[in-house]
């Protein structure tokens, strides 16, 4: 028997396309090393002995959040009476003003990315602060807890106050230095990241340009659409754009792999442009509800073509977990379904099973499921704390677990073929 071999037991869920679920019973995630070799019904030979068997709990793919605040995990669950603008000015800015600090930067990425991993949570878009120093802790402190993906350093040289500004030379500056300090991660890597429209001068915009010309590997988040002034705002900024979205377009920074966060309003013509340059929306249904932003036209956009995700984004969303937001989106696309004349489908489970899991998987470059040759991200759910129910299928099961999700509900969790939890 190969040593590398070993394989996972268990009652495997997943999802290969939106809207449709897969399932073994009783099945095995075969491995060689870190990576897929494939699933099977049964056992073979020369993985004998060399199994974890995890009875009758559920195993799924890991989540992936697409968008969240690194720098507002101080601030979860505050200020919800506000709304975008305000509770930019009053919450987020002067709590992601003290990452200025080493010390209180390591200390709340360290217990970030360790909750992260608790809730299932292998995969991320995350915004840091404009802070290099706390961004490369925020990315050292990913890494150790086994959390993938991206990170971005802030830019944000207006409108941000005396406490959260960079001059335009310092954000460009800073920038590079910290794409050049990073260019060898393998599981964390950088992102470029203009926070918002109102928070980067054009001359800063330009010099984003520059970097993502002659870095063409880096990835773009920022935010596009999210709020009713802030979308007046940036058409004031920018007279000549008729559309939010071609405030980036214009600085080359609207291209394939670039994702936005949010896109409440995004009208026919945005939605087009989306597709057709390969820009994700990412929705953000419980930050949506509780800023009092919108509802996103997501089954609209999904209808259309565009590639969509989804985010907690906390702070701004109020929970860290993964199936917290899936169940969210289908609550507020149930709201949207009742507000259109019952005209426009609202989300089912398995569609937004799919977007915390296949979607996630495929922008970072794996096939939505257990694909062969990829890296295992999975996660080990039980419900035996549930009431008990024998008369309930696999796909009811997970339901279940969605909308009644707790930390208690993860049993193991792995990332790049290694068991974190």
């Amino acid at each position: 028997m190969k040593k590398n071999l070993w394989a996972i037991k268990g009652n495997l869920v997943w999802a290969e396309r939106i809207g449709e679920m897969s399932t073994l019973p009783g099945g095995y995630i075969l491995m060689e090393g870190e990576g897929i070799k494939g699933i099977s019904a049964e056992l073979p030979e020369e993985y004998a002995g060399n199994v974890e068997d995890y009875g009758d709990k559920i195993i799924t793919p890991s989540f992936s959040d697409l968008h969240l605040h690194a720098p507002q995990y101080p601030m979860l669950g505050l200020g919800m009476d506000l709304q975008l603008l305000d509770w930019l000015d009053n919450y987020a800015f002067p709590t992601e003003a003290r990452f200025e600090e080493d010390e209180f930067a390591r200390k709340t990425y360290k217990k970030l990315a360790s909750e992260l991993i608790k809730r299932g949570t292998t995969r991320v878009c995350i915004f840091s602060s404009l802070h290099r120093s706390a961004t490369n802790i925020l990315m050292d402190e990913l890494e150790a807890a086994g959390v993938t993906g991206y990170a971005g350093k802030v830019n944000m040289d207006r409108n941000g106050g005396i406490n959260l500004q960079e001059t335009t030379e310092e954000s460009i500056d800073e920038t590079i230095r910290w794409v050049e300090e990073n260019s060898g991660r393998k599981l964390v890597k950088p992102m470029l990241t203009p926070r918002f429209i109102p928070s980067c001068t054009d001359e800063l915009m330009e010099g984003l340009e520059r970097i993502a010309a002659e870095h063409s590997e880096l990835p773009v988040q920022s935010h596009l659409s999210e709020n009713l002034d802030e979308i007046a705002w940036v058409k004031e900024l920018h007279p000549d754009c008729t559309h939010y979205y071609q405030a980036y377009e214009k600085y080359g920074l609207w291209k394939p792999g670039t994702i936005m966060a949010h896109c409440v309003y995004c009208d026919e013509k945005e939605r087009k442009a989306m597709k057709d340059a390969g820009v994700w929306a990412i929705h953000c249904p419980d930050s949506n509800t509780n800023i009092a932003s919108g509802i996103a036209p997501v089954r609209i956009m999904l209808q259309e073509g565009v590639k969509v995700a989804m985010g907690s984004d906390i702070a701004g969303g109020a929970k860290l977990s993964m199936p917290d937001s899936a169940t969210e989106a289908i609550r507020a696309s149930k709201l949207r379904w009742l507000s259109s004349g019952k005209k426009e489908d609202f989300l089912t489970v398995a569609e937004a099973f799919y977007l915390i899991t296949g979607a996630g998987q495929e922008y970072f470059g794996a096939k939505p499921g257990f694909g062969v040759g990829d890296k295992l991200h999975a996660v080990v759910l039980d419900d035996s704390n549930l009431a008990y129910n024998p008369a309930i299928t696999l796909t009811e099961r997970l339901e279940r677990i969605l909308y009644l999700f707790d930390t208690s509900s993860v049993k193991a969790v792995y990332s790049e073929g290694v068991r974190r939890v």
